[in-house]
């Protein structure tokens, strides 16, 4: 089975059941098929040829669900680029996989005619929702398109997305997902995550990122509505799960919390909710009780990452307020592994941890990667003997709960995206007046994690942390910047010369230890 199966199974199945609400839009399972064939035999016609990729540069709207759809069909890839990274980011990103095509949003128009200015490969673009003097109209090339399903074979090892992760090196790194992946997993959580046909799916996680295109292909793969935002506003989130009586949601704890904060919480009917899949982050225990007092015991949180879709799953009925001190403490798990998936606990020297021993976490299932983009020495170090290592550190309990403890390469996860400290160290040090730089994630209540960086100045240099922290901004995404910044004389190390971030953690994740007790 690849990714166009979904689409033509919904059109047939389900063809005047609405597939997307999105603002004042709705469409059905038949006229979302049409208008991705249309685009998918439009992009086929101006002579892109099997796994050619097109890039996307656009917020969540219905037309990104058809670009995907279009390019699932017509054995594209595509490239679903982070919005909010700078135009020198995208264009690195653009420079590496070589796209044909641009689809990007009008209120991106200034960046892409930078990417398309830039990147010599890109040899069209097409613009949604405006019209634009460096490409066409996306509507316009829709309608010179047959709304027939493109006769093009596609295998399930071919790639479907190439999605880019941040990496431990300037180079960022494209994860390659073929259909079979993609498919398999949506299927593991609409089959483990209880996904029905009934369903009224809310998605606003950004389709961007792997966690949200996942979870709506998970419901739309049994003919389920999804009811599509654009950005995360409480309110309106609120507003459309009671109007639209959403019965499940996609969310990161961070938009948990924001409901729960909420005002309009205590004279909103959410009761048609049934399912709230949360992922990106560990939700923290408080956030988790209020949810389950608010929303009741339908809480269930999936572990996974882009270069392994999934991994393990906390179900409903796993998260037990009141039981043994175990079932309790698996509030803070990842839970077990999903049919199909294995998991392992490795030591250093490769051996399988006993339970309750930390080690790093790796994963053998029918989501993984087919390996990075034009990055082979990354794709072996990661994927070893058909295992995943994740990079992430974490133990067993007894029955196989798995609880993720730390991260190998010090990733800081704030409000759902992905921050490498190294990415802001290099942006801290390219400021004249910064000697040296360390980034490390502290504990934030609502963030999960913040980004903090310790600077030594300069002889003589006397920048504020406004100043650098405006500097970092100006060269990589706004939201990696530092939140604060603390100036030191010297930075704590090893003795093997590197720093010690260990010892920078402590008193901050100490301190916190200590209030959660």
């Amino acid at each position: 089975m690849n990714l166009r199966d979904i689409t033509l199974r919904n059109a047939q199945l389900y063809p005047n059941r609405t597939a997307v609400v999105f603002e004042n839009r709705r469409c059905t399972y038949a006229q979302f098929a049409a208008r991705a064939f249309r685009l998918a035999n439009s992009l086929l016609a101006r002579g892109l040829m099997r796994q050619e990729r097109v890039a996307v540069l656009a917020p969540n709207c219905v037309e990104y669900f058809e670009v995907f759809a279009a390019c699932e069909s017509a054995n594209l890839i595509i490239v679903n680029m982070n919005h909010r990274l700078s135009a020198k980011e995208l264009t690195e990103i653009c420079r590496d996989c070589e796209p044909s095509v641009l689809i990007f949003h009008a209120q991106f128009e200034e960046v892409a005619g930078e990417l398309l200015r830039a990147v010599p490969t890109l040899r069209m673009g097409i613009a949604i929702g405006g019209v634009s003097h460096a490409a066409e109209d996306y509507e316009a090339v829709l309608a010179s398109g047959s709304a027939a399903a493109p006769d093009v074979a596609i295998d399930g090892r071919d790639v479907a997305y190439l999605i880019y992760t941040s990496g431990t090196t300037g180079r960022p790194k494209g994860v390659m997902l073929s259909h079979a992946a993609i498919v398999e997993s949506a299927r593991c959580i609409s089959h483990e995550g209880g996904a029905r046909s009934a369903d009224i799916m809310l998605i606003v996680m950004p389709l961007f990122h792997i966690g949200g295109r996942i979870e709506h292909l998970a419901f739309a793969i049994v003919g389920a509505t999804t009811v599509l935002h654009a950005v995360f506003d409480a309110t309106a989130i609120l507003r459309s799960i009671a109007a639209e009586r959403v019965s499940a949601a996609h969310l990161a704890p961070i938009m948990v919390q924001r409901l729960l904060d909420c005002p309009d919480l205590a004279t909103t009917n959410t009761s048609s909710l049934r399912c709230i899949h949360y992922a990106s982050a560990p939700m923290p225990v408080p956030v988790l009780r209020r949810a389950i007092a608010a929303f009741g015991p339908i809480l269930g949180q999936v572990y996974g990452m882009t270069e392994c879709i999934i991994a393990s799953l906390l179900t409903p009925a796993q998260h037990v307020l009141e039981g043994s001190e175990a079932e309790v403490k698996r509030l803070s798990s990842a839970g077990q592994a999903f049919l199909g998936c294995t998991m392992r606990i490795m030591r250093l020297d490769g051996t399988d941890a006993d339970v309750g021993e930390i080690g790093e976490i790796l994963v053998r299932g029918p989501g993984l990667m087919n390996g990075y983009w034009n990055n082979s020495t990354a794709t072996v170090a990661t994927l070893r003997d058909g295992w995943m290592h994740t990079g992430d550190l974490g133990y067993f309990d007894a029955e196989q709960f798995v609880f993720v403890v730390d991260r190998k390469k010090d990733m800081i996860i704030s409000g759902g995206e992905n921050i490498y400290s190294w990415e802001v160290e290099e942006a801290l040090r390219a400021h004249p007046a910064v000697a040296e730089a360390a980034v490390i994630g502290v504990p934030d209540p609502e963030w999960g994690e913040s980004v903090k960086a310790f600077v030594v100045l300069r002889i003589s240099a006397k920048p504020s942390a406004d100043d650098l922290i405006a500097h970092v901004r100006s060269l990589i995404a706004s939201y990696k910047k530092p939140r604060t910044i603390e100036f030191v004389d010297a930075l704590p190390r090893l003795f093997n010369g590197k720093i010690d971030k260990k010892a920078l953690r402590a008193p901050f994740w100490a301190r916190e230890a200590r209030n959660v007790g």
